[in-house]
């Protein structure tokens, strides 16, 4: 396996046991269906939090959640909804990015909302 693959499966570990321990219930973690991908699918307060993780070693030269570009958020807002159709969900979501760097971990909730299909930009 690769040394990023590696980084990014413990970083998706970290953050299980980080959302874990602030109370949420993890649904799915690496959810797959087709195309569509999702890192960690989990439940808190009434609410579907879809949690996009990335994490970055300390030497790295972006902030992880930069990472995170528009195109990725299209891929991870299409992925949800397939996953809300998949599941039958009728709650809110939420989307959420976890940012690991080094021992450092940020959650950002609310990181982004989904853009409205209309707009090309």
């Amino acid at each position: 396996m690769a040394e990023h693959n590696i980084l990014g499966n413990k970083g998706e570990e970290i953050a299980v046991d980080f959302l874990k321990n602030k109370g949420y219930r993890i649904l799915n973690t690496n959810w797959r269906k087709g195309r569509y991908e999702l890192d960690i699918v989990a439940c808190f307060n009434e609410e579907l939090v879809v949690v996009e993780v990335k994490t970055r070693s300390d030497n790295s030269i972006i902030a992880p959640e930069e990472a995170v570009d528009r195109k990725k958020i299209l891929h991870i807002v299409a992925a949800a909804n397939k996953y809300v159709c998949y599941f039958d969900i009728d709650l809110p979501v939420r989307f959420d990015i976890i940012a690991i760097t080094g021992g450092k971990i940020e959650h950002i909730e609310d990181a982004f909302y989904p853009p409205a299909m209309f707009d090309k930009s």
